[in-house]
């Protein structure tokens, strides 16, 4: 037998294709790739040179007291609501994971960091950089940076609201300004536009701010305005999503559930890549703030008394209205388990009600008042009755005592419960599987539109 080896003959392989990805279109992963494009080094200089001229630091030589904490740059492509680039940007960031508490942070403020790469002063290469200011990455960085700018929110006189620290109010004679901070990313409204421009002007002699503009995309949210009000979407986010995960040739669905498929810790084979699966899911999560529709699926529970097959805890689901338009939504297991559809739906009432409570607070401090108590609608009649009903039976005296907070609420009328037929009930797209013609007439009730 004579074989291909002792002919000489080889067969050949086939050849491995790769693609490198455009870093020019989507973050690089590293320092060595970034410095070899020019949009990505112009934009470390800038943050470089923004960093020195605030005073950020002052290169000192190392004690061996010290703990050094390491830098990285991390980059990020800012983009327009049609998905085109709007610039680079590339911030240099702390390793605070290598802090130690006690040592590198407490109630002062002193760590040093390692120069990075690229950016090491040639004169004094072994020195580091003791920081007078927080830096990104820092522990303590988040705290230093709301406690700098609120302060200067309040000498400027502006309040803090007492339902949420994040947002500030600012009242003169009949004119009010609304300011919501989210890390360092910042959403101005307000009655009087002059007014608006006046803090803008007084905001960027203390910070380096740069005005956007009126809002059209803020966290992955996309503002669309209209003759009357506006809508809010996340077509570019679910259109990227769909690309990161291979979708994007994907068939649509009438409901995005089926109702057959239930997963559980206990049947099936594992996925082989746990955080793949962990990654989609956050996702999709995100993309529930303008999709309620979904909520329900992406936390893959059945909404029923005890319908979880794993720890037979029930769902609880409320979707708030501020007049005609919805503003907040839940999809959540319950803590604990019920013994019975009417606890269930009674430790719902509860949620749905601190919830609605919260939103009144934050209401009073934009000046927004209710003429009327607020309307909680219900489809079921045992849960309603145990909510008016200031005698304690049999089958619910083992809830705890502080659920029942909403029968003093009902007693006060400081809110108004009602009965509403199952058929109905908004909140079910939250709570159950439904079918397509159920499906599709709750949203068209929560008012969303599909494209």
């Amino acid at each position: 037998m004579q074989t291909r080896l002792k002919s000489g003959i080889s067969k050949l392989k086939r050849a491995f294709t790769s693609t490198s990805p455009n870093y020019l279109d989507v973050e690089p992963p590293s320092f060595s790739i970034a410095s070899a494009l020019t949009p990505w080094v112009v934009a470390m200089k800038d943050e470089y040179s923004a960093l020195h001229r605030q005073g950020t630091w002052t290169l000192v030589p190392p004690a061996l007291s010290q703990n050094i904490v390491g830098c990285k740059w991390v980059y990020k492509i800012k983009r327009h609501t049609d998905g085109s680039v709007s610039r680079y940007k590339a911030r240099l960031v702390a390793k605070g994971f290598h802090q130690k508490a006690g040592l590198d942070y407490d109630e002062t403020f002193s760590p040093v960091i390692k120069p990075t790469t690229g950016f090491i002063d040639s004169a004094k290469p072994g020195y580091v950089y003791k920081l007078h200011k927080s830096l990104y990455g820092l522990k303590q960085a988040p705290q230093a940076w709301f406690e700098r700018f609120t302060s200067h929110l309040e000498n400027l006189g502006f309040t803090a609201s007492s339902a949420n620290p994040s947002l500030f109010t600012y009242k003169s004679h009949n004119e009010i300004l609304y300011l919501l901070l989210y890390v360092d990313d910042i959403i101005l409204t307000g009655t009087s536009p002059p007014l608006i421009t006046n803090l803008i002007t007084k905001l960027q002699q203390t910070f380096k701010l740069k005005d956007l503009g009126p809002l059209h995309y803020f966290l992955g949210l996309q503002l669309q305005y209209h003759e009357v009000g506006f809508s809010v979407h996340q077509t570019k986010y679910a259109t990227d999503l769909l690309t990161k995960f291979d979708m994007t040739n994907c068939k649509p669905s009438s409901t995005p559930y089926f109702s057959l498929s239930r997963l559980n810790q206990t049947q099936g084979t594992p996925l082989p890549n746990p955080t793949h699966f962990h990654s989609f899911v956050g996702a999709l999560q995100y993309l529930t703030f303008t999709r309620p529709d979904l909520s329900f699926t992406v936390n893959q529970v059945y909404a029923d008394w005890a319908g979880n097959p794993d720890d037979r805890r029930s769902t609880s689901g409320y979707v708030v209205f501020l007049g005609s338009t919805p503003i907040t939504w839940v999809s959540k297991k319950q803590s604990t388990v019920s013994c019975s559809s009417t606890e269930a739906e009674y430790r719902s009432l509860a949620s749905a009600i601190t919830e609605v409570f919260w939103i009144q607070m934050v209401l009073k401090d934009l000046g927004v008042f209710l003429l009327d108590p607020p309307l909680l609608w219900c489809d079921n009649l045992s849960a309603l009755a145990l909510a008016s009903n200031l005698v304690f039976h049999a089958r619910t005296k083992h809830i705890e005592v502080d659920y029942h907070f909403i029968r003093e609420k009902v007693v006060r009328r400081d809110i108004v419960v009602k009965f509403i037929s199952t058929t109905d009930q908004l909140a079910n797209i939250l709570t159950k599987c439904l079918p397509s013609p159920s499906f599709t007439r709750l949203c068209n009730n929560l008012l969303l539109s599909f494209r």
